[in-house]
């Protein structure tokens, strides 16, 4: 969950500041690939962690 919340604070961080500097746009694109990696970090992970087994 670490990894997920750097990953998000990381990007919305950089988002932020591509948007407020002039000729930054790499930054804001930046940010929004790093949000994309951690809800994709964060979908692989609630997969990987659900239990299989059968209801009772």
């Amino acid at each position: 969950m670490a990894l997920f919340l750097a990953l998000l604070v990381a990007g919305i961080a950089l988002i932020a500041i591509g948007a407020g500097v002039d000729g930054m746009l790499y930054l804001s694109s930046a940010g929004v690939l790093l949000l994309i990696a951690g809800l994709l970090y964060l979908a692989a992970r609630s997969v990987w962690r659900s239990p299989r087994r059968p209801a009772r």
